[in-house]
């Protein structure tokens, strides 16, 4: 793993700084959509959830809160997959969010005790616009 042009990609998509602070990856994570493979900065249509008590490669897990969209929608909206090391077997998150605006990924990560992200990737994605139907 290329610790350095790993961190470049994540300063560079301004994750290191606004999203996550400074951290040095552990681990290498790889995202897969059927046959696209997913790097930092790749851009792709919407889809995100959230999961824990992943074991090694076994991608099933516990989903804690249900995914929640752009508010407001954007154009371009970035998605992230932060993998934290626990501690345990995570039941609830301590505190949910209430609302996206302001979220902090350092702040929900420190109530749960999970540290600093072991590995991370980011991606891009744009909103079509929308098409008119002339016949209606």
């Amino acid at each position: 793993m290329d610790v350095r042009a790993a961190l470049d990609a994540l300063v560079m998509g301004r994750v290191i700084g606004d999203v996550l602070n400074l951290f040095v990856p552990a681990a290498k994570l790889i995202v897969q959509y059927e046959s696209t493979l997913v790097t930092n900065g790749f851009d792709i249509n919407p889809s995100s959830w959230e999961t824990s008590n992943l074991d090694g490669i076994n991608i099933a897990g516990k989903e804690l809160m249900p995914y929640v969209g752009p508010q407001p929608p954007t154009v371009i909206h970035i998605y992230l997959f932060a993998v934290f090391k626990q501690k345990g077997v995570m039941e609830t998150v301590k505190t949910r969010p209430v609302e996206r605006k302001n979220f902090s990924t350092g702040k929900l990560a420190g109530e749960n005790e999970l540290g600093l992200p072991a590995a991370p990737l980011y991606f891009n994605s744009q909103k079509q616009p929308r098409t008119r139907n002339s016949s209606l």
